[in-house]
């Protein structure tokens, strides 16, 4: 995996960057309201629902991955070319830009960033925004070639031989709440790894070096296997990008939470343990 992160200077200078702007959070449908709003100049709105998700299923959980076929007709549209550099952010530290950033790559977009800092960082640099839906910009011909980076089923993840990370809040880890499951608790032998520990409290990722102490510290190392997965599959890709910038590399479990908690013969643990 190459650089995971830009800056807003490398962005402010870089030739004919496809921008995707991936706004979207639980209890907030309006992302595109926010896009025309206020978006980077440029930036192509993604509906993580839609275009990068498949529909949701008990079987395959909220946010399965979208068929190759359907992700490769709004790459086609979102006019990204094999030599594209593209950059991804949102408003929430790229907690749901991580999901474009890692689904990408999965299909065979070589050159992916993530906007370090978001748009808080396009902010605070004094930069203006566009307001509106934008241009459209030309379609692309690419061809899609899925499967370059790892994932792992609900099968491998029951006995996953390696360190299985659990990116939701430790309260849902932990099982005193779950707002969107049918059951809380989590994965046996998952290790609790809140994805908002992966940022600073200015909503940058934490240095290389801090990152990689913290995984460290719940038993990451680079000779055993790594996987991450969250409510839906969709902050589990923050994780593996966070692990990448710690120098580690990760696997994606898709289904995540939504999909073992919808399968009554799935166990669920509770508490602050693995076990």
């Amino acid at each position: 995996m190459g650089s995971v992160l830009i800056s807003v200077d490398e962005l402010r200078v870089l030739e004919c960057p496809v921008i995707l702007d991936v706004r979207w959070q639980l209890g907030d449908p309006d992302g595109r309201k926010h896009y025309r709003d206020g978006h980077i100049p440029g930036a192509v709105f993604v509906d993580l629902d839609a275009e990068l998700a498949a529909a949701p299923t008990p079987a395959q959980g909220r946010h399965p991955l979208p068929s190759i076929a359907d992700f490769q007709e709004s790459v086609r549209r979102w006019g990204i070319h094999p030599d594209s550099t593209v950059v991804c952010y949102d408003d929430i530290g790229c907690q749901a830009a991580a999901r474009a950033w890692w689904l990408l790559q999965w299909a065979g977009v070589t050159d992916v960033r993530l906007l370090d800092g978001g748009l808080g960082a396009w902010r605070a640099a004094g930069l203006g925004l566009d307001a509106g839906d934008g241009d459209a910009p030309d379609p692309s011909a690419i061809v899609l070639t899925p499967q370059q980076l790892p994932t792992i089923s609900i099968n491998e993840a029951a006995t996953f031989d390696g360190v299985l990370l659990d990116a939701r809040a430790g309260e849902r880890y932990r099982g005193e709440q779950e707002p969107m499951d049918p059951r809380a608790g989590h994965i046996p032998g998952a290790v609790s790894a809140p994805t908002g520990e992966n940022l600073a409290a200015n909503g940058y990722f934490r240095s290389p070096a801090d990152l990689r102490e913290r995984f460290t510290a719940i038993g990451v190392t680079v000779d055993a296997p790594v996987a991450a997965y969250c409510g839906s599959g969709v902050t589990a890709a923050h994780e593996i990008a966070a692990l990448a910038v710690a120098g580690f590399d990760a696997a994606l479990f898709p289904g995540s939470w939504s999909q073992w908690s919808n399968d009554p013969g799935r166990p669920a643990a509770a508490g602050p343990d693995p076990r």
